[in-house]
């Protein structure tokens, strides 16, 4: 592969119009990976209290998810550094591929380690896909940095909110083929993964890491990729703050599906099916509004606006618990929380990591995102067993004070 030629104008216009493309490659990837990602949120912790026996092992079931994740994250960064992003996300899709399959053959034999087995190697593709975002950022010029990022972002509202509305339809297919008990859904996923999978393969080049690592090495870059000026300390609050938001969310949704079908067990695949929709629906329906006012208001204020609405939910989850409208609302809260420090702290870590550090410090931030949240998925179900669902909101909003205590690192930042 060879880097662009020509004038500086020519060569912005020509990286513009790769950046387009290749933002448009990662989104419709993300359209697909969000209908598997959707469903193993929606039955991952319903299939492992009916298998293990045990509301208090559902957790188990998040937490195997962002363990795979946690586990994945780094040597995934690693491929892009080497071999570029098309490598690495192919490779996670892969890998939920066989997690799918695993996890539907787990209910089949009603073996609860297999089972976890299954969703952790889904986590590993969900690694791939928060990876997706920072891959929109390879070629993305700095004022349009968080706007390319959220756009990814966004894109995977359409399949994470379809993928849990297809659970009653998929029971239905399933029940048809013969599958096991809550893994009917399961067959949308297999498809959105092969086509995912294929889509990488074939359409994402030129490779944005690879280019960009080019464009840096010959100079090119200067023509609209500015080089930022490396900041570890702004770098690590970026990296607390993503993981921070990220299990406050991965632990109290983890434990929703559970809450709720205590509450209605009549209607439970109904219930959580439109409760984790909407959930979804607001973790990225509105993140190329928190893009763009991250660009035009810095990334630090969007992150604190991040965590004044994830503080939001779980007041509103407090208060609500016994309500299946209060539940409702403190999930659609807890992702746009979500949406906006993950946003806006995706977007800070880009611009105060140097070129040729980004991959790994990228990958470490996914990884401790990932294992932040495995343990707060396993600590949210002891705690929702002693405490209840209230309990766990008071719990979570300790994590969300840390992350406001420690803004100043980041707002002192190098000029």
């Amino acid at each position: 592969m060879t880097t662009a030629t020509g004038s500086p104008t020519a060569l912005a216009a020509d990286v513009a119009r790769i950046q387009r493309r290749t933002v448009g490659i990662l989104a419709t990837g993300q359209v697909l990976s969000g209908v598997g990602f959707g469903a193993t949120v929606s039955l991952g912790a319903l299939l492992a209290a009916d298998i293990s026996g045990s509301d208090a092992l559902s957790g188990l079931a998040t937490a195997a998810v962002t363990l795979g994740a946690a586990i994945c994250a780094i040597p995934l960064a690693r491929m892009a550094a080497k071999r570029g992003r098309r490598m690495a996300l192919t490779l996670g899709n892969l890998l939920a591929l066989v997690g799918i399959a695993i996890v539907i053959t787990a209910a089949a034999v009603r073996v609860f380690p297999l089972l976890l087995v299954g969703i952790i190697l889904i986590g590993a593709g969900n690694a791939g896909n928060l990876q997706s975002r920072f891959a929109a950022t390879d070629l993305a010029s700095a004022k349009r940095r968080g706007r390319d990022l959220s756009i990814v972002v966004w894109a995977t509202t359409i399949g994470g909110v379809v993928g849990p509305l297809l659970l009653t339809p998929g029971e239905m297919i399933g029940a048809a083929l013969g599958m096991p008990k809550n893994t009917g859904a399961y067959v949308f996923s297999l498809v959105a993964a092969v086509l995912a999978f294929v889509l990488y393969l074939i359409a994402l080049r030129p490779d944005p890491l690879k280019l960009s690592q080019q464009m840096e090495a010959s100079g090119a870059a200067k023509a609209g990729l500015q080089v930022s000026v490396d900041q570890p300390r702004v770098a690590r609050y970026a990296i607390f703050a993503l993981a921070g938001s990220h299990a406050v969310m991965a632990s109290v949704m983890a434990m929703t599906p559970v809450h709720l079908a205590h509450m209605s067990p009549e209607n439970v695949t109904t219930v959580v099916g439109v409760t984790i929709a909407l959930h979804v629906a607001g973790m990225y329906g509105l993140s190329p509004v928190f893009g763009i006012l991250a660009d035009r208001f810095g990334r630090v204020p969007v992150i604190l606006l991040g965590q004044a609405i994830l503080a939001s939910a779980l007041l509103v989850a407090f208060f609500g618990s016994h309500s299946e409208g209060g539940v409702m609302a403190a999930l659609i809260l807890l992702g746009l929380g979500w949406s906006a420090a993950t946003v806006a702290g995706s977007a800070l870590l880009t611009e105060v990591t140097e070129t040729s550090k980004r991959p790994k410090r990228q990958g470490i931030s996914d990884s401790l995102m990932s294992l932040c949240a495995a343990v707060g998925a396993v600590l949210a179900g002891l705690v929702l067993a002693a405490m209840e669902y209230r309990g766990l909101a008071l719990v979570a909003m300790g994590v969300v004070v840390a992350v406001i205590a420690l803004s100043p690192l980041a707002l002192r930042r190098q000029k």
